[in-house]
C-alpha cells in the first residue's frame, strides 16, 4: 500500500537512500531522547555513589564548576580534579552512560563537536576512507563515541588509529562501553579490553567506573512481543492513520540491508513513526545478523517501535551466535528488541 502525503504506509524494502559524507557528519549529535540530556537532569542513584562521583568528575571535564568546588560564600574552594584528555565510562546497561556522555557533548563550550555510536564512526570510514575521515575530523573539539565495540578487532584498531593522530592534534575524546549488565564484573573487564584494545594511547585515557542496575528494569533474556496476523493488521492500520509506517516481510528487509551501506540506514527509517516486520525468523548467516543489529540500533536511537509476527525478535539470534564473539552486540540488540515492541 503506497503511502499518501504525511499518513500511510511504506515499504523498507524498497527504500534505497542515499546520504553524503556531509549529511553523515552532519548527523554525528545526541539521538532524540538525549536531544536535551544535562548534568542536572542525570539523576544519580544514592545506592550507587560511583554515580554522583562520575557525574561530578564529568562536569570538570566538560569544563563546569562541580557543586564541591562552587561551595558556599566562605569555604575554601577545593582545587579542580585534572582529567586527561579523554574519559571512558565503564558499566553495565541503563546506569546512564549515554546520558551522561550526551550531557558532555552539550555542555562542552567549543565549536567543532561530534556524537555517534561507534558503528557510525566505523561507518563513516567505511563511506569515505580513513585518511578522508582523519582530515575531516582534525581540529575537532570534542568526540563522544556511545558503545565502543571491543568484539570487532579490524574495527577496534581502525578507530585506535584514527583516535591516536586525534588526541596528538588536540582533540578530546569521551566514549562509553557496551557491556552487558550480566558480564562478568558488570564492565569491570570491558574498561581493561579497552585500555589493552587502544595500548598506544591508554595513558590519554581516564576510565570512570559507573556502577548501578538498569533504571529501565529490562532484562536482556526477557521477551519481546509477537503479534497474530490480525492483531499486526490492526496495529499498521491504527499507526498508519496517523503517521507513516513500515509494514514489511522480515526476509525482505534482511535482504535489503545486505544492499544498503550501514551509515544509510537512519535514511531507510527516515519518517517512519512504527516500523512492522512481518514473520519474524531465526538469522542463519551471522553478516545478515549483524547488519540487523545496526539497524536495530538506529529504530532505538530514533525511539520507534517495532510491531512483528512470527518469532519474537529476542530469539532472532541463535544460541551458536550468542555465544560467539559478538556477543555483547547481539545481547544489547536483544535488550532494545525488547523495549522497542513493548513501546
Amino acid at each position: 500500500m503506497p503511502a499518501s502525503g504525511p499518513t500511510g504506509v511504506v515499504h523498507l524494502a524498497t527504500r534505497s537512500p542515499e546520504l553524503s559524507g556531509d549529511q553523515m557528519v552532519a548527523a554525528l549529535t545526541p539521538p532524540p531522547q538525549f536531544a536535551h540530556a544535562s548534568f542536572e537532569s542525570y539523576r544519580a542513584d544514592p545506592a550507587f555513589p560511583s554515580q554522583q562521583e562520575a557525574k561530578e568528575l564529568l562536569i570538570a571535564f566538560a569544563g563546569g564548576r562541580t557543586e564541591a568546588a562552587r561551595g558556599g560564600l566562605f569555604r575554601r574552594r577545593p582545587k579542580q580534579p585534572e582529567l586527561k584528555p579523554g574519559v571512558y565510562l565503564d558499566g553495565g546497561f541503563g546506569v546512564g552512560k549515554t546520558h551522561l556522555l550526551a550531557a558532555i557533548y552539550h555542555a562542552m563550550p567549543v565549536r567543532r563537536k561530534y556524537f555517534g555510536s561507534f558503528i557510525e564512526y566505523t561507518a563513516l570510514v567505511g563511506a569515505l576512507g580513513y585518511q578522508n575521515v582523519v582530515r575531516l575530523f582534525t581540529g575537532a573539539d570534542l568526540l563522544c563515541i556511545d558503545e565502543f565495540e571491543l568484539d570487532d578487532p579490524g574495527d577496534t584498531m581502525v578507530m585506535t588509529r584514527l583516535l591516536g593522530e586525534l588526541v596528538a592534534s588536540g582533540t578530546r575524546l569521551a566514549a562509553t562501553s557496551n557491556t552487558p549488565p550480566n558480564a562478568l564484573g558488570e564492565g569491570r573487564f570491558a574498561a581493561q579490553d579497552f585500555l589493552r584494545e587502544i595500548h598506544a594511547m591508554a595513558e590519554s585515557f581516564q576510565t570512570i567506573r559507573i556502577d548501578g542496575t538498569d533504571f529501565r528494569h529490562r532484562n536482556v533474556d526477557g521477551h519481546a512481543v509477537a503479534l497474530d496476523a490480525a492483531e499486526y493488521a490492526a496495529a499498521i492500520e491504527s499507526a498508519s492513520g496517523d503517521g507513516l509506517v513500515s509494514d514489511d516481510a522480515f526476509d525482505d528487509v534482511v535482504a535489503q540491508l545486505a544492499r544498503v551501506h550501514p551509515s544509510r540506514y537512519i535514511r531507510l527509517i527516515d519518517g517512519v513513526s512504527l516500523v512492522g516486520l512481518r514473520d519474524v525468523a531465526v538469522f542463519t548467516d551471522q553478516s545478515a545478523a549483524l547488519r540487523f543489529v545496526a539497524l536495530v540500533d538506529r529504530i532505538y536511537d530514533a525511539q520507534i517501535p517495532i510491531r512483528a509476527t512470527g518469532t519474537t525478535l529476542d530469539r532472532v539470534f541463535p544460541e551458536e551466535m550468542l555465544a560467539g564473539g559478538y556477543r555483547k552486540k547481539y545481547l544489547r540488540a536483544i535488550s532494545r528488541l525488547v523495549a522497542s515492541t513493548l513501546a
